[in-house]
């Protein structure tokens, strides 16, 4: 195999699975350690992956940063966020996974006394100084750009976790369930989902009826789902036959 060709091979791959240990790489690309080694070394001199301890990290721009991510559909969000709040009780333990609509979900708690459990770093950074709102902040990879903590040791703090609600976002929604931009991603959201009573998803509609690269679980194991107002009449048929408790929010 020539080299550009390999170096493209494992690019590819750490792209799609998030992260991928040399073990990972070494059984797929079929080539020594050594090698790979050298190759992650010029991809991070590049500025598309990082290299951690046993492996590599995908931190090129088809996985654009939070900020980017955020101006999508701002207003959308804000919407949403602002109404998800609102199902919130005070005295809940909630599950707030890392993402932009969340984000803005956090950004309207203030004046609930609340437990809140999250893996993201900017809602930590945003509900730190909220009066009566107890941060559990759940440790692990801090994943590049979104300032999300992902792996192995998420998903065990995780484990140690009951909550009353989850409140995720997804990368895309079709037929055959949700799903997310990265496999270590959903991984740690799987658990978020073994770990809440009610699983409620916040989505804006330009998401419905697209893909993305990991798939999460099938729609019958999300109890609610908020969108904004673009949801086309089909999408809420179809929300509606799974038995999700559909909330569109109007302006």
């Amino acid at each position: 195999m020539l080299l550009d060709q390999r170096r493209a091979n494992v690019l590819e791959f750490v792209e799609h699975k998030g992260f991928a240990s040399l073990k990972q790489l070494a059984d797929e690309i079929a080539v020594s350690e050594s090698t790979l080694r050298r190759d992650l070394e010029y991809l991070e001199s590049i500025g598309q992956i990082r290299r951690t301890r046993g492996g590599a990290a995908y931190v090129g721009e088809s996985l654009a940063g939070f900020e980017d991510r955020r101006s999508l559909a701002l207003r959308e969000k804000q919407r949403i966020g602002r109404r998800v709040a609102e199902l919130v009780g005070t005295g809940e333990t909630i599950i707030l996974d890392g993402g932009t609509t969340t984000l803005e979900v956090a950004r309207h708690l203030a004046g609930k006394s609340l437990q809140v459990v999250t893996n993201s770093l900017p809602i930590v950074n945003h509900l730190v100084g909220v009066a009566d709102i107890e941060l559990i902040f759940l440790g692990g990879y801090l994943y590049p750009k979104t300032g999300v903590a992902l792996g192995a040791l998420t998903v065990a703090a995780l484990k140690q976790v009951q909550a009353r609600r989850l409140i995720m976002g997804v990368g895309g929604v079709t037929e055959a369930g949700l799903f997310n931009s990265n496999s270590l991603l959903v991984e740690a959201e799987q658990q978020m989902m073994e770990s809440a009573d009610e699983i409620i998803v916040v989505t804006d509609s330009s998401k419905l009826g697209h893909s993305e690269f990991a798939r999460l679980c099938s729609l019958d194991r999300v109890h609610r789902m908020v969108v904004d107002q673009g949801i086309s009449p089909a999408w809420r048929e179809r929300i509606c036959e799974f038995g999700i408790d559909l909330i569109v929010v109007e302006d």
